[in-house]
């Protein structure tokens, strides 16, 4: 099966970058596909210094949903949002004031790879943080998704004004450049070995850099069965294996807690693999609910995910009378969580106004 390869470089433009971001993408795109892929044929989608999170979401979220393995490899800077305090992939128009809208989330990449098949996605991370990000990183792990392998390295803020390169990329494609893959935990061992002794050689101080080596699921992961059953047409058996979980989580943790949420959040997904809308966003619907009762804020990123989610669900409903009633709502949703996204609650009133002419 085919793979596919995202290689995502971003950096602010002007005084708040600290990593030129892009300059690893011609030594990435000059290895052959199917070496970054590890696969025998791979599709490569490129974004250099995108302008939009919606743009690059959109990308994130076709590549998510290609069969076959994908590999991500990103290149560029970690910055805090002022209003939640979490942590974002800086594009070309961030600065610190605008990083919630001009950013793109990080949980955003988790959200979208987080029901692909297990050991089919793996990450390799080269990310660089501003002294804010980095004390956050030192309590709070960098969370991009338990079902997938996650390579990498974090690198703290440069001592003196300078704009760093992305040396652990660089070190990845001028091994991939033999036409030899390793596996990718030696990848990333030898990535770092060849990165220490470059910094070495420069006289740079080596070892301050958070490393992420998550190699992904364990055998026996529930999700990875749940996938397989999708993956060959069964969806019912599927979401009959995703409900047991959900209804064990919900006895032992109780139904608003994370464990039954997560499973909830999965049926939902579930449905919508199964085209069915209705049920995907009366799914998104419950967990945006039961979040906000559970006293969750209404930006939290479950929560805006969850009516975004549901949002997108509701958009695809053809059935007059099923769209009416879980727009009404919806648009009372809207009205609590009006997400990132402008115009969202008028567009649901529009819509609602549009079906209530049709009787």
């Amino acid at each position: 099966m085919p793979g596919t390869v995202l290689l995502l470089a971003a950096s602010p433009v002007g005084r708040g970058c600290l990593v030129d971001a892009a300059s690893v993408l011609p030594v990435l795109a000059a290895v052959p596909p199917a070496v970054l892929s590890g696969t025998d044929t791979a599709n490569v989608v490129e974004l250099a210094d995108p302008l939009e999170p919606q743009a690059v979401l959109t990308r994130l979220r076709a590549a998510a949903a290609a069969p076959g393995p994908l590999t991500v490899y990103v290149a560029g800077q970690l910055q805090l949002d002022r209003r939640q305090r979490l942590p974002h992939l800086a594009l070309a128009r961030t600065t610190p004031a605008t990083v919630r809208y001009t950013a793109l989330p990080w949980h955003w990449i988790r959200e979208e790879l987080r029901l692909r098949p297990n050991g089919a996605t793996t990450l390799l991370l080269d990310l660089h943080a501003d002294r804010e990000t980095w004390q956050w990183l030192r309590a709070n792990p960098l969370d991009a998704g338990r079902n997938n392998a996650v390579y990498g390295r974090v690198a703290p803020p440069p001592s003196r004004r300078r704009v760093a390169a992305p040396a652990y990329l660089r070190a990845v494609a001028t091994i991939l450049r033999s036409g030899h893959r390793p596996p990718p935990d030696q990848l990333h061992q030898q990535a770092l070995a060849r990165t220490a002794a470059e910094d070495a050689e420069r006289g740079t101080a080596a070892g301050a850099d958070l490393v992420l080596a998550a190699p992904g699921p364990v055998a026996g992961d529930p999700h990875a069965v749940i996938t397989d059953a999708v993956r060959s047409g069964r969806h019912a058996d599927a979401d009959a294996l995703a409900a047991r979980h959900e209804r064990a989580a919900a006895l032992a943790h109780g139904p608003a807690s994370e464990d039954a949420l997560h499973w909830t959040e999965v049926r939902a997904d579930l449905a919508m693999f199964a085209g069915d809308p209705v049920r995907s966003c009366r799914a998104w619907l419950a967990v945006a609910e039961a979040r906000l009762g559970a006293g969750q804020p209404s930006g939290a990123p479950a929560v805006e995910a969850a009516v975004d989610r549901a949002h997108h669900q509701w958009g695809k409903i053809r059935d007059a009378r099923h769209a009416r009633d879980l727009g009404t709502a919806l648009a009372v949703l809207r009205g609590r969580v009006p997400g990132r996204r402008e115009g969202a609650l008028d567009h649901v009133q529009r819509e609602l106004s549009r079906l209530q002419t049709q009787g």
